[in-house]
């Protein structure tokens, strides 16, 4: 069963095809996409089926996507989620992203918080890393401020718009 997580303003719970046009809506804008290393989506069919890959990297115990919404309001406003798990070497990578009316409120930190406790408890994992666009000074500083450590930088690592970029590495390690 996918696991539903809460806090005291959000609910991150499993994306499903009727979070089709959120999703598209977030991962066609520019500015959401401006770090993430992504191209534009471009159609309800498309994200579809990224859904539906979402749920069999759950499955598969590769990967797990939630939506997150505001308590009381429908829709998602942004995606939280882990990529590039691996049970055996219990590590996983972290990515989130929010529509731009979202940002500055707090809710990428009170996401990330509940997330990281689920991958440290729950799925037993010891490191969470994560990959950031050097030039994504909100997010390099929101990772700085929940105690991941910078491990180094990736030259070229990225691409957006055709264009390379380097990113920073961060990790956290488990306290257990």
């Amino acid at each position: 069963m996918f696991p539903k997580l809460e806090t005291v303003r959000l609910i991150l719970r499993e994306l499903k095809e009727n979070d089709a046009q959120d999703i598209l809506n977030c991962f066609s804008n520019e500015d959401v996409l401006r770090h993430y290393g992504q191209k534009p989506l471009t159609n309800l069919e498309q994200v579809k089926n990224i859904v539906n890959n979402f749920a069999i990297n759950y499955k598969e115990k590769r990967g797990i996507k939630w939506g997150i919404e505001i308590k009381g309001i429908e829709g998602i406003i942004g995606t939280i989620g882990f990529h590039d798990w691996s049970s055996e070497h219990k590590r996983a990578d972290i990515a989130y992203a929010l529509f731009p009316e979202q940002w500055g409120n707090g809710y990428a930190t009170e996401a990330i918080i509940k997330v990281l406790s689920y991958g440290f408890n729950e799925l037993e994992l010891t490191r969470i890393g994560v990959v950031v666009f050097k030039e994504n000074k909100p997010s390099n500083k929101l990772l700085a401020k929940l105690g991941f450590e910078k491990e180094g930088i990736l030259r070229n690592y990225m691409y957006q718009n055709n264009i390379p970029y380097d990113t920073n590495v961060y990790s956290l390690l488990s306290t257990n």
